[in-house]
């Protein structure tokens, strides 16, 4: 505040000695040239000099408002070029989520030229591309923000893969994935969407091999794992089975396949159904008998027991009473029931065989238990009972079939 008053109070004097100068000596100016001749006093050349400078002043600092980040006198300023580069970022969003794919590239391709950090907008851009099936505009959109972001290589190559599979392009995907495992061979998600990819592919067996690195990196949750592994192992078994028509070489394989498993999963009971279910595919039973009966005498399980019903091994007789030793420990088991049913009737011992379907049946109404009992009893002349058995084992196989209404006739 001293300070102001010091700066007016000099301008004060100032203006006085001005003032005292201008009534003691008004001056003269005389400027002629050919036709043009200009006389005044000296201080009113002066203030007009003035004036003359105090326009130019002016105009210049319009121009370089004009010029310059105004934001109201200038629609081509910076704050009007953010403003309008948020509008396409809101805008391209709002049209990708809605699935406007035209106006999402347009826009979001447009934000992304104008912002520093654009990878998102170009992923969306490339998106919607895609959509378009522009597949080229696509792929040059993510090579544009692999160039502006190059340290996002593997987020613009995971976006990339899963591109290429939604436009059917499962040998491309599957080129980028195993490109940036080899880069990055502990990310998660490029794992998780090589497990997806080779499932999806029935790629069992590099499935197999990729295990090792899913449970490295708890990729998935430890039963989601295990559960997938047991069905590659499955599924894996099954394509050995069927690597040549038919014969020798094909069980070979089979049996190859199933060493290859630890022993801890030749115990797993999933598997080794599957094992047996492909050697009884293949015509040998004996060896599958064999398989269960080790199985089972290790750790009893009913869905191994039923399946030991549908095999015919080297010694029925022995088979009976290795499964009727089984029952000792387990009569209440509906499962082994049928099983000791069917193989009664591999043996003709048809009094038998219907003591133990029925006693199945009192304890689970189960479809195959009504077949196997309903033709035992066609074939001693109990039609009505056996057509009775037929059909309620029809209507075990599918009760939704029973739920549906039936097309009323219609009367001539």
């Amino acid at each position: 505040m001293k300070r102001m008053y010091l700066i007016l109070f000099a301008v004060i004097v100032v203006a006085a000695l001005i003032g005292v100068a201008v009534s003691e000596h008004t001056g003269y100016v005389l400027i002629a040239y050919q036709n043009f001749r200009y006389e005044s006093s000296l201080w009113a050349t002066l203030g007009l000099l003035l004036v003359i400078w105090l326009v130019v002043f002016v105009i210049r600092a319009l121009l370089g408002l004009l010029t310059t980040s105004g934001g109201v006198v200038n629609p081509w300023s910076r704050r009007n070029r953010s403003r309008r580069v948020q509008q396409a970022i809101e805008q391209g969003q709002l049209d990708l989520a809605e699935g406007r794919w035209a106006h999402a590239q347009r826009h979001l391709q447009r934000a992304a030229e104008a912002e520093r950090q654009p990878l998102l907008y170009y992923l969306g851009a490339a998106r919607a591309a895609n959509e378009l099936g522009r597949y080229e505009d696509s792929d040059s959109l993510l090579e544009r923000a692999l160039e502006r972001q190059p340290h996002a290589e593997l987020a613009i190559a995971l976006n990339h893969a899963q591109l290429q599979l939604d436009r059917g392009d499962r040998e491309g995907a599957q080129a980028t994935l195993e490109a940036m495992q080899g880069r990055h061979p502990h990310n998660p998600q490029v794992l998780r969407q090589l497990q997806r990819l080779y499932q999806q592919q029935g790629d069992w067996a590099t499935l197999i091999r990729l295990m090792p690195e899913l449970r490295k990196g708890k990729v998935l949750p430890a039963a989601e794992l295990a559960e997938l592994e047991r069905r590659a192992w499955g599924e894996n078994l099954t394509l050995a089975a069927h690597s040549e028509q038919e014969g020798e070489v094909g069980l070979q394989s089979l049996n190859k396949a199933w060493q290859q498993l630890s022993s801890a999963q030749r115990q797993e009971p999933p598997l080794v159904l599957a094992y047996a279910e492909q050697l009884r595919q293949m015509g040998a039973d004996a060896e599958a008998e064999e398989v269960l009966r080790g199985a089972l005498k290790r750790d009893y399980n009913s869905h191994l027991a039923r399946f030991y019903g549908l095999l015919r091994g080297s010694d029925p007789a022995r088979q009976l009473q290795t499964a009727e030793g089984w029952l000792k420990h387990h009569p209440a088991d509906p499962s082994l029931l049928l099983t000791l049913g069917r193989l009664c009737l591999q043996s003709s011992l048809w009094g038998k065989a219907r003591d133990y379907l029925e006693d199945s049946l009192r304890l689970q109404r189960n479809p195959e238990a009504c077949a196997e009992l309903a033709r035992l009893l066609a074939q001693l002349g109990e039609t009505e009972r056996s057509n009775q058995l037929f059909q309620e084992g029809l209507g075990l196989l599918d009760e939704r079939l029973l739920a549906r209404p039936l097309p009323a006739l219609s009367r001539a």
